[in-house]
């Protein structure tokens, strides 16, 4: 059921088609928060990864009416703080953001995680800059557990916030 002012909207899983949606989604304004744009070489990985992700998670395209994708939502199994938990992180391009379209993305994966019951948790690391991605976090009940130091890109350490949703 969409709430008021949302935007109908699916995920699908990611497919070779979304290539070129993995390179809008790497300007620099998007990528501010995250180290900064990749090569295309670092793109052509980063899909690679997702399209072969397996049973360690699933990325997904976020699509409009009209098969349009404006953005991609994902979650993987990490390690973090010595338990197993699913990691997730989206992206929306600038041009449809603001528009509810993230917070509907996270909400239909958190809902095919609780529906798979594999772990507990839900962490999200979003910048300790990135007010939008925090505020997400905030609005879609995750608690914020505390700033942390984390790898990303591979290489270099970022600020983040630690955010953590339980599942059960």
């Amino acid at each position: 059921m969409l709430k008021r002012n949302e935007t109908k909207l699916e995920i699908k899983p990611w497919e070779e088609k979304d290539l070129d949606l993995l390179f809008q989604l790497n300007e620099p304004k998007m990528m501010e928060h995250l180290g900064g744009p990749e090569s295309a070489e670092q793109i052509q990985k980063r899909h690679k990864r997702y399209l072969e992700i397996g049973n360690r998670g699933c990325m997904f395209s976020i699509i409009l009416p009209k098969d349009e994708a404006v953005g991609s939502v994902g979650y993987w199994q990490t390690v973090w703080n010595d338990e197993n938990v699913y990691e997730i992180g989206w992206s929306v391009l600038h041009s449809f953001q603001g528009k509810g379209i993230a917070s509907q993305a996270v909400r239909a994966v958190i809902a095919k995680l609780k529906d798979e019951r594999k772990y507990s948790s839900i962490h999200a690391f979003p910048s300790v800059h990135n007010a939008a991605s925090n505020a997400l976090c905030r609005k879609l009940d995750f608690n914020l557990i505390s700033e942390c130091e984390f790898e990303y890109p591979p290489g270099s350490l970022m600020q983040c916030n630690d955010w953590c949703l339980e599942l059960e």
